[in-house]
């Protein structure tokens, strides 16, 4: 019996999961993207922190975050309505092939000295869009890899996934540069993103497409993807609710080597530590989001998990220089609340919105935290520069943590998964 003969219009139409070897073609193509994604968090590191040595400015640094983000909010829309339409396979073998190619371009600059700041903010461009169109096909296609029961775990393997990116990203970034070029440790990007493009080579995969009578013009479908949002009020508080945590948090992200750099007195090995303690926190996180059956429902465990992530990063800011350690401590337990809290939000769009319109779901929820880094941003530079890089974190934190715990006034979010959408509505 093939797998992708087994289709229809329900979110998870395959009924008789204990009938399909699936296992194999899904961890298949779950360590070939998890491959791809740690590499290139590597090569981000290392380009991250050759714009911090070579310019150092929070100005500079907040622009490399604008150009890694509002691909996302740009195009992230387009991409879902792709990944409904078109067959996502390709699609992901596509996005990581540009990728790969636009890095080899990057390695060729930099090898014949021509390389300049603006080859660096436009490569990470190119990479945000292609991660616009790749994200939402490879994540609606999980809930047809997996069964229905396995989707909370698998979203918790994706944060693993992001645990991996960040824990090994930052020392390995380091260890990269001190045993390589800089064009050597650029090369693993290529590498992974081929590791990645393999299995997908070998395996199909399932997807439940609209049918041909339902199909319009992109710019209905990106309509009918929006007004879905809207229609349902907790999905719309949910995505608005992430719009404005991660609003007030992504500077945090952005200016944290110049956090340790200037108030820890810490170079690229502290900037290394803090990063991998953050990232050990989000693999351990999705460790237990994988393994663990939480008594709580999924939106209360995303809102107090977000609350005491962002509380973290409040508290990290306040953090005396001589104590470095205290804030690797907090940044880590803050690693660890995020990816518990992060994991479910897909798991519950995934089962109250029908397949055949994830990708438009999920790429709108991709593109509220695109949209989070233009707000604030072009912002940053001059606020830094005001009330300083303190600051920045402990109201960042902080703020974030009080819009998780006003959230909990809202019967429609606590309510979200008791109103699943139908392709009816």
């Amino acid at each position: 019996m093939s797998l992708d003969t087994l289709t229809s219009t329900t979110t998870n139409p395959i009924e008789n999961w204990s009938q399909i070897v699936w296992k194999p073609r899904f961890f298949a193509i779950w360590l070939g993207q998890a491959s791809s994604l740690v590499g290139s968090a590597l090569t981000q590191f290392v380009l991250i922190w050759w714009i911090t040595q070579t310019v150092g400015t929070a100005h500079a640094l907040s622009i490399a975050g604008m150009m890694a983000l509002l691909p996302q909010a740009v195009f992230g829309p387009i991409g879902g309505i792709i990944a409904d339409r078109w067959n996502r396979r390709l699609i992901m073998i596509s996005s990581d092939l540009i990728s790969a190619i636009s890095m080899i371009i990057l390695i060729v600059l930099f090898t014949t000295e021509q390389i300049q700041l603006w080859h660096i903010y436009t490569l990470m461009f190119l990479r945000s869009t292609m991660q616009a169109f790749q994200s939402p096909a490879a994540t609606a296609s999980t809930s047809q890899l997996v069964p229905p029961d396995w989707l909370t775990r698998a979203a918790g393997m994706n944060q693993i996934i992001l645990g991996l990116m960040s824990v090994a990203a930052a020392p390995l970034g380091a260890l990269a540069m001190s045993l390589f070029s800089l064009e050597g440790a650029l090369m693993i990007d290529v590498v992974t993103a081929l590791l990645a493009i393999t299995p997908l080579l070998f395996y199909k995969v399932p997807q439940t497409r609209q049918a041909a009578e339902d199909q319009a013009s992109m710019w209905h479908d990106f309509r009918s993807g929006f007004s879905m949002i809207l229609r349902h009020r907790g999905l719309t508080l949910m995505y608005g609710l992430t719009l404005l945590m991660v609003a007030v948090l992504i500077p945090t992200f952005v200016l944290t080597p110049l956090l340790i750099q200037q108030e820890f007195g810490g170079g690229v090995e502290r900037v290394a530590l803090m990063e991998g303690m953050g990232g050990l926190g989000m693999l351990i996180g999705g460790l237990l989001i994988s393994i663990m059956q939480f008594s709580m429902r999924r939106i209360v465990l995303v809102l107090v998990m977000f609350a005491l992530s962002s509380a973290m990063v409040g508290l990290a800011g306040l953090v005396p220089g001589s104590l470095f350690w205290v804030a690797v401590v907090l940044w880590f337990i803050s690693g660890v609340t995020y990816t518990v809290g992060n994991a479910p939000i897909i798991a519950i769009v995934q089962t109250i919105v029908p397949n055949q319109m994830q990708g438009r779901a999920l790429s709108l929820y991709s593109t509220m935290i695109g949209l989070a880094g233009p707000l604030t941003l072009p912002l940053t530079g001059p606020l830094s520069e005001l009330i300083g890089i303190r600051m920045i974190f402990i109201g960042g934190g902080f703020i974030a943590a009080l819009v998780c715990c006003l959230a909990f006034l809202s019967s429609s979010i606590l309510r979200i998964e008791q109103t699943p959408i139908t392709t009816d509505n």
